[in-house]
């Protein structure tokens, strides 16, 4: 009987060895891991709807079956150093049983889908209803009204040019009348009454991923803090050298208001990505004093992993966390999943990659521009004083149409809120640009008009509603600019910046 003892000491290492695969964080390898082993054993698709919130659902099964395998191996051995023959065929007896087990598990998993039994009930993820929100197969897809010519109701003007890959403009709201620009290498150079001041605010080009083949990587987002003037306190998003998301603190150098301090980086959040793009990117504080978060769903194209949906990770999100109290941060205690099921810092979720949004400076509502797949860019909306929990829908639609082989059949309790806007890919249209909710005075007729654009063409549309309740979008520029990434400064005027270098401000004609 000894020698048959040998299998059961290999089934209790490798019983321990998936218990710990169990136990490990689900958004690192042991998902891919599974993902992989799954495409490679079930070649008809048949896994294709999986998602990292099923997977999660399914750890527990994964940990019981390596424990199914440990406990016979560890009945052998205690058996053998006891010399005892009946708690060896016990050790025999309960690994057989548990191998039929494991067997009928994964035989049904083999098979399973959306519509199958034990899918739904471990992907089925809780959501907030939200009992206003339209149904979005009952909307109508938008089209642009075409317009002989742009409307053009001001002009761009240069401000500086020359600039390495500019992504984002930005104002601290201390008085200074300061423009920080992000430069996507890792700096941050400042614009002080149209003069480019000698050096730069931050130079984090050791930290940041610098790869110029990857458009969606690099230094994507600055956030000042409301208290600034007195703090000194920014916050950065960038991706590290492993291609992860780095939400970071600097502070400002106290003997000089032009130069932070790049050795005063405190880090608050890490994010895994899956892929090169859709990153997201954005930061932004909102009228409530939080800090709000845009992250995308990870890339490879169509959310393969089901990250938009699942609440199990931070990616397809928009965050909102408190960076005043905790250590490194609160939650704050009326987010939607503070308390319940999900990460607690999830305001807002089922986005594809929302690379900039913005709060309306009179309202306080939340304008997010969300890049689509292969039809539709979206905008979508969140007004001041609701509650978060909204489920922009991404990967069950794009815009306002279902997407892939989605039927249209949503999971019991899932709610998703279509947006206000959607707008065609194709002919040229490749990336929307979100912006903000123009509250200058230099154009007076854009007052309240959220503008927006496009990477590839350069179009600017703004977008108003009409009394009516209507969104409707007019073209307003026909630019030559790459455009990745609009600005205001503390007056309210708006800016844009060329990623070929430039940096210009929308004035009269």
């Amino acid at each position: 009987m000894k020698p048959l003892r040998f299998p059961l000491r290999i089934a209790l290492i490798a019983g321990l060895f998936i218990v710990l695969f169990a136990l490990l964080p689900a958004d690192l390898s042991p998902f891919r891991l599974f993902r992989l082993l799954a495409d490679s054993l079930v070649r008809d698709g048949s896994f294709e709807s999986i998602d990292l919130a099923f997977y999660n659902r399914l750890r527990p099964i994964i940990g019981l079956a390596g424990l199914a395998l440990a406990v016979p191996g560890a009945l052998a051995w205690w058996g053998e150093r006891s010399d005892r023959e009946a708690v060896t065929r016990a050790a025999w007896i309960t690994l057989g049983a548990g191998a039929l087990i494991g067997a009928a598990i994964l035989i049904h998993l083999a098979t399973a889908r959306r519509d199958s039994f034990l899918y739904r009930s471990l992907a089925n993820t809780p959501t907030p209803t939200l009992p206003t929100t339209p149904t979005p197969a009952a909307t109508p897809t938008p089209q642009r009204t075409p317009l002989p010519r742009p409307l053009e109701p001001g002009r761009w003007q240069l401000i500086y040019e020359s600039f390495d890959q500019p992504v984002g403009i930005v104002n601290a709201g201390d008085g200074s009348g300061r423009l920080f620009i992000v430069i996507k290498r890792g700096r941050i150079r400042i614009l002080q009454n149209g003069q480019l001041l000698d050096a730069p605010f931050l130079d984090i080009r050791d930290r940041v991923l610098q790869k110029i083949d990857s458009p969606e990587q690099g230094f994507l987002g600055l956030a000042f803090h409301p208290n600034y003037a007195e703090n000194g306190y920014f916050y950065v998003n960038y991706i590290d050298q492993r291609g992860n998301t780095v939400i970071s603190r600097f502070t400002v150098s106290p003997d000089d208001p032009n130069r932070a301090d790049p050795d005063s980086e405190f880090k608050l959040l890490g994010v895994v990505q899956l892929a090169e793009d859709h990153n997201g990117g954005q930061l932004a504080f909102g009228p409530d004093g939080y800090l709000y978060i845009g992250l995308g769903d990870g890339g490879i194209q169509r959310d393969p992993y089901g990250m938009a949906q699942s609440l199990d990770t931070l990616l397809g999100k928009i965050l909102r966390i408190d960076v005043d109290n905790g250590a490194p941060y609160a939650i704050p205690p009326d987010n939607p999943f503070a308390s319940t099921y999900g990460r607690g810092e999830i305001w807002a979720y089922g986005l594809r990659n929302p690379w900039r949004f913005s709060f309306d400076a009179l309202t306080g509502d939340l304008y997010i521009g969300d890049v689509g797949h292969k039809d539709f860019d979206e905008i979508d909306l969140m007004r001041a004083g609701e509650p978060g929990g909204a489920n922009f829908g991404w990967n069950f639609f794009e815009g306002f149409v279902t997407y892939g082989d989605f039927d249209g059949n949503l999971p019991p309790g899932v709610v998703v809120r279509p947006p206000i806007w959607a707008n065609p890919v194709g002919g040229g249209v490749c990336a929307l640009i979100g912006g903000y909710v123009y509250r200058g005075e230099a154009i007076p007729e854009l007052q309240g008009t959220y503008i927006f654009g496009d990477f590839c063409l350069g179009l600017i549309w703004g977008l108003s509603q009409t009394p009516q309740g209507e969104w409707q979008a007019r073209l307003l520029f026909d630019t030559p600019f790459a455009i990745s990434s609009f600005g205001v400064d503390e007056a309210g005027e708006l800016y844009l910046a060329n990623f070929g270098g430039g940096i210009y401000k929308l004035v009269p004609r």
